[in-house]
């Protein structure tokens, strides 16, 4: 930016990216393509910036956790509150999907091995597994029951989602949501 040396700029780029944990070339890199570039250089032409510059850092670092690409990092720190919430809606939507998408892998692969003796190394349950589970606790089929109609009462997406991570069928899905709807009080 060629700025000289007129406002208070409290970190060099070796420093700020070891604050935030990145690497001196990420910086370098987000610098050449306009997401944060220093508030200012020295008279020796180093990059220094400010503290405001780390707030952005930080907020950028930030999106990059959600998994959001460099240029919609880009355009949610340009824009305001309302599209930042919509970005953010958008990437829930996407890992939403994405881990659907990898629970049906683990259930395929599973399937495809023809041992059910993986799934304890695995996050998966089937709902075998997740019967044996609520039994252990002490629940019984009117008990099963009422979580079912709790759960798709209190958030049926969410109901969707587990039911379809047990490897459940879309036709008995649809038979346990209906029933517990029916059966909401």
């Amino acid at each position: 930016m060629g700025k000289n040396t007129t406002i208070d700029s409290d970190y060099r780029i070796s420093q700020l990216a070891r604050l935030v944990g990145l690497s001196r070339s990420t910086l370098l890199y987000y610098d050449r393509i306009g997401l944060l570039q220093p508030s200012e250089r020295s008279c020796a032409n180093y990059r220094l910036y400010s503290h405001a510059d780390r707030i952005r850092l930080e907020q950028i670092c930030r999106y990059r956790r959600t998994g959001m690409s460099l240029e919609t990092i880009a355009d949610v720190l340009a824009a305001p509150r309302k599209k930042t919430v919509k970005a953010l809606e958008r990437r829930l939507e996407t890992l939403n999907r994405e881990i659907h998408d990898l629970r049906s892998q683990q259930q395929t692969i599973v399937k495809l091995l023809k041992d059910t003796s993986l799934l304890a190394g695995t996050r998966v349950l089937d709902k075998q597994r997740w019967v044996a589970v609520l039994r252990g606790a002490g629940l019984d089929d009117a008990a099963m029951g009422r979580w079912h109609v709790a759960f798709e009462r209190m958030s049926p997406e969410a109901h969707q989602d587990f039911l379809e991570s047990l490897g459940i069928d879309a036709a008995d899905i649809a038979e346990i949501r209906s029933w517990s709807a029916e059966n909401s009080d």
